[in-house]
């Protein structure tokens, strides 16, 4: 694989202007690499379908857009090379320290205040997407309820009946969610999608860093929610972000809600314990809501 990589640097990759790849060495996974360049810089790749990096490339410059650059720094894509059967995005490296996350909070709350100002009245995404390695799938939808129990946790329920759960006993649920969420009446804003403690990090000037998007414009809640599901985040990165756009009062009743579509995600890839963690959090939204 190195040899591979090496040569789609050198043919296919515009970034090496003229100089030499020094080093190219595995990073923190068998799918990611850190180039070291005769120049000074460094990079970072990573392998993957050609479909899933296009679609992440996307995230990122999209998150850029409405991201504040001295709080918060998204990636720019530099490039994507073919690497035989898959391809490989190349990205600058990130050196990420172990500093203070209120940096990172207020961040990600300007990003989400900055997109919701836009004015966008409806909620989802253009294009074909990926929730890690599952499918996220494109639409639009004017209420936020539909959106939400549409196009995120039908099409996880329905993969989920490859390991025994039902649709149908779950349609009075979901749709009391439709009608509960609705009432919420979030604005459209971009999210992250998948913000779990891997995708955030603080870097060495103190700066918040974000990556491996799943975006699409959906309640900013459901980027906190997640932030939850696995840990990773301090009280001052909640701080931070309560500083910049302060939540509702009663975010707190969604998270179970909203933690359902990546629970079912992580149970329909992956299987195991996260098949029972999703059958306790559907029960526990029908304690709540029916």
């Amino acid at each position: 694989m190195r040899r591979q990589l090496l040569e789609a640097l050198q043919n296919d990759c515009g970034q090496l202007q003229g100089c030499e790849c020094k080093t190219l060495e595995p990073a923190c996974s068998a799918s990611t690499w850190r180039a070291d360049l005769s120049d000074g810089r460094s990079l970072f790749l990573k392998l993957a379908s050609p479909a899933m990096l296009h679609v992440e490339a996307r995230g990122l410059r999209s998150l850029k857009h409405w991201a504040d650059p001295e709080l918060l720094l998204i990636p720019d894509p530099l490039g994507v090379v073919p690497v035989g059967e898959r391809a490989a995005m190349i990205l600058p490296w990130l050196e990420s320290g172990r500093g203070d996350q209120h940096q990172l909070g207020r961040g990600l709350a300007l990003l989400h205040r900055a997109s919701a100002e836009a004015g966008l009245d409806r909620f989802g995404w253009d294009e074909e997407g990926f929730i890690g390695l599952g499918p996220q799938p494109a639409g639009w939808l004017p209420s936020w309820g539909d959106a939400f129990v549409s196009l995120r946790l039908i099409p996880q329920l329905q993969l989920a009946s490859n390991w025994g759960l039902a649709l149908d006993p779950l349609e009075p649920l979901l749709a009391a969610t439709r009608v509960w969420l609705d009432q919420h009446q979030p604005e459209p804003c971009l999210v992250h999608g998948d913000l779990w403690g891997g995708n955030a990090s603080v870097l060495v000037d103190g700066r918040g860093a974000l990556i491996d998007p799943a975006c699409w414009w959906a309640d900013r809640e459901v980027d906190l929610a997640m932030t939850h599901l696995f840990g990773g985040f301090s009280a001052r990165f909640y701080e931070g972000y309560q500083q910049e756009w302060p939540l509702d009062p009663k975010h707190d009743d969604r998270i179970v809600v909203y933690n359902l579509y990546h629970l079912l995600n992580h149970a329909n890839l992956f299987g195991g314990g996260y098949q029972k963690k999703s059958l306790t959090a559907i029960d526990a939204m029908r304690s709540m809501l029916l």
